[in-house]
């Protein structure tokens, strides 16, 4: 049972730093019977700098706070309107190393979009989904002790301006979108449940214990 179920927690508005600590300490203490969880999560307005971030690259903060956390890759940001899906799964237990984990998340996120007749892709080169070379969805993990925490930040309705302000992922040419350019608004717990049914699928999980 313990390797097909999940555990999802919709979670709402959640300051930054408070759900990354949780986080960190729920991959420390969980066990070899833990039961992998999702969570979703929307975050007011801040600035991440991932593990291998350059300072070039955060060009006008502004008065948005910047952050240093240990997922990888460079500088990103996170607003309302922007779902959060932190995937804390024991990959050792999966089977999956972390290049297969990220493609998970990316095949997702494009099944996700092709329900609503939207046409995305992944790049090998820059871990994300993109549509006609905007990205809508970033990717960043953290490996500890075999076990996945961090995730995927999927541009629902939300500003986009403050994207503006930094060179996304480190690419300084990249253009951002979101949903809401292609479809009538959706509600960001709802976008995460309807998410969901691809992440446990390609996750191979039969069961979601649901808070």
């Amino acid at each position: 049972m313990t390797i097909h179920t999940v555990i999802v927690r919709s979670l709402g508005l959640q300051n930054y730093e408070d759900t990354w600590r949780a986080m960190q300490d729920f991959t420390n203490k969980r066990t070899e019977e833990t039961l992998d969880e999702i969570w979703l999560v929307e975050h007011p307005a801040i600035f991440t700098q991932g593990q291998n971030g350059k300072p070039e690259h955060l060009l006008n903060p502004g008065t948005i706070p910047v952050i240093h956390v240990d997922r990888g890759g460079q500088i990103t940001y996170h607003g309302p309107g922007q779902l959060m899906v932190y995937t804390l799964v024991d990959l050792k237990r999966k089977r999956l190393n972390v290049r297969e984990m990220v493609t998970i998340l990316e095949k997702s996120i494009i099944q996700f979009l092709d329900k609503y007749k939207i046409t995305a892709v992944a790049k090998p080169d820059a871990p994300g989904v993109y549509i006609d070379n905007k990205k809508i969805c970033s990717i960043g993990l953290r490996i500890r002790r075999g076990c996945s925490f961090h995730g995927l930040a999927l541009n629902v309705n939300m500003d986009l301006e403050p994207f503006s302000r930094i060179n996304p992922c480190g690419f300084s040419e990249l253009k951002m979108t979101q949903l809401t350019e292609y479809l009538t608004p959706l509600d960001i717990m709802a976008t995460g449940h309807v998410l969901l049914e691809y992440l446990m699928t390609n996750l191979r999980y039969t069961s979601a214990q649901k808070f």
